[in-house]
């Protein structure tokens, strides 16, 4: 079977580069390069990606072995279908590691064809680091060498507006666009660069505001053989994908005209502000997992795709989503409801097996950022408490508790809160535990027992476990 490269696929490289992507990981390659080709071949886009290592050691060497070729294997339901999809991705031109060669990276800033930065270097990746004190050597940090490549481009072609980059960063933090322009102004100070770089950077560059959302477990090592037997080639840079993606770019119409993903046929929306889709995503999709693993859990059920079929807890996650979570969302019930159904479609993907207690970690903060503001709101809204929400809230306190009917449970957290726990729960009073929990402010940044009737329907639904061993209410 032929190495996959360019000559033994007949895939010669003709495209200009436009794109310097900074990451070579699974989910970009299965996201951004996956978009990237399909809009290669559906719209006159017709550009190339450079790829960036952004940490000394990774895959770029591997990719430089296949020439930048590998294959996406899509496996999942869409519409209650198997959907089952590869394709050969063809348009990563190049990739290398900057720290081998720090004039190979700068000699990117030179290219007059690139347009965009794109990025993904996880959520830590957009920080500042002092210790990069020097502009002449490469900065450790993303944002420090992305100010390194602006300040050589803008030297290069003398400041000249048209110069200017589209910077859409992927990291799954809040107003990440905001963010890499705030740091790489920060590095411009830092390193005392001219004032006039620092307009430049501001009026001709676009730092956009994204959201990403797609599953990707990443080489399918139990299947590897198979693939490659299908596709004919040795791929060792497969990366599988679940079928539904989603990318919400807050930019100006002249990015959409640039980058034109959402004519290809892609679920790529450029909204002027992505604030309401970004709390659809958190409150649906990760407040549904959040909320159902305590519940599942003590069930008995170990994966979310057992939880979504199991008859009790499928119907439990059906109601906290359409008569809890729904409700309290902005956006218009037909945009919401089909997000819905596409999140309980993922959550029954039969190629992913999703442990539960793989999303227990960090529960508490993570019910305060994904759960409980839709409580608040449902509050607010309704003048009556979400059921299903604070049973989840209840089951969640009892699984901090460690142990169920004799079994441990798979708690993961600071050490700080797991000691809170165990304190509360050592008295053996579970209304004590509850009331403690609820009014620890450390956890909310408020005291739920102020919340009129919260405590006692927590409560309610604790004494229910603890007397008939069942969730059921």
């Amino acid at each position: 079977m032929p190495q996959l490269n360019r000559h033994t696929a007949n895939q010669p490289q003709t495209l200009p580069v436009k794109i310097l992507q900074f990451g070579e990981g699974n989910f970009l390659r299965a996201f951004v390069d996956w978009i990237v080709d399909i809009m290669n071949e559906k719209t006159d886009f017709y550009g190339a990606i450079d790829i960036v290592q952004p940490i000394s050691r990774g895959m770029t060497a591997q990719l430089r072995e296949q020439d930048g070729l590998y294959h996406v294997v899509l496996n999942g339901l869409q519409q209650g279908r198997t959907v089952s999809e590869t394709r050969l991705i063809t348009c990563v031109a190049d990739a290398f590691n900057p720290y081998d060669d720090f004039e190979r990276f700068l000699a990117r800033a030179r290219n007059p064809d690139l347009w965009f930065i794109l990025s993904n270097t996880t959520e830590a990746g957009i920080t500042f680091n002092a210790a990069d004190a020097d502009p002449h050597v490469l900065a450790d940090s993303f944002p420090g060498k992305v100010t390194q490549l602006l300040y050589h481009r803008f030297e290069i072609f003398q400041g000249e507006a048209e110069k200017g980059l589209i910077l859409i960063p992927c990291e799954l933090i809040e107003k990440n666009g905001d963010k890499l322009r705030e740091t790489v102004l920060q590095y411009a100070d830092h390193w005392q660069l001219p004032a006039t770089f620092k307009q430049w950077i501001q009026t001709a560059n676009t730092f956009c505001n994204s959201l990403v959302d797609r599953i990707v477990p990443g080489f399918p090592k139990d299947t590897i053989h198979d693939i490659q037997q299908a596709v004919g080639y040795t791929d060792n840079l497969v990366v599988t994908a679940e079928p539904f993606h989603l990318w919400v770019i807050e930019a100006p119409v002249s990015v959409q005209q640039a980058f034109p993903a959402d004519q290809a046929g892609l679920h790529v929306k450029f909204v002027q502000d992505l604030t309401p889709y970004r709390t659809r995503k958190v409150r649906i999709l990760n407040g549904a997992h959040t909320a159902l693993v305590p519940v599942a859990y003590l069930r008995g059920l170990r994966t979310v795709r057992d939880a979504v079929e199991d008859n009790y807890t499928g119907a439990f996650l059906r109601e906290a989503i359409y008569d809890e979570i729904i409700p309290t969302l902005d956006l218009p019930a037909s945009e919401l409801e089909q997000f819905a159904a596409d999140v309980m479609e993922r959550f029954q993907n039969p190629f992913i097996r999703h442990e539960l207690s793989s999303i227990a970690l960090n529960s508490i903060s993570k019910y305060k950022v994904r759960v409980l503001p839709s409580v608040l709101e449902y509050y607010t809204r309704r003048g009556t408490l979400p059921e299903k929400l604070l049973h989840a809230l209840a089951a969640l306190i009892l699984f901090y508790k460690g142990t169920y009917q004799g079994e441990a449970l798979p708690v993961n957290d600071t050490p700080e809160i797991l000691e809170f726990f165990a304190r509360v729960w050592k008295t053996g009073d579970a209304h004590y535990a509850v009331r403690e929990t609820l009014a620890n402010k450390t956890f909310w940044d408020q005291d739920l027992t102020l919340v009129p009737g919260l405590l006692a329907r927590v409560s309610h639904y604790i004494h229910t476990y603890a007397t008939t061993g069942s969730p059921v209410a």
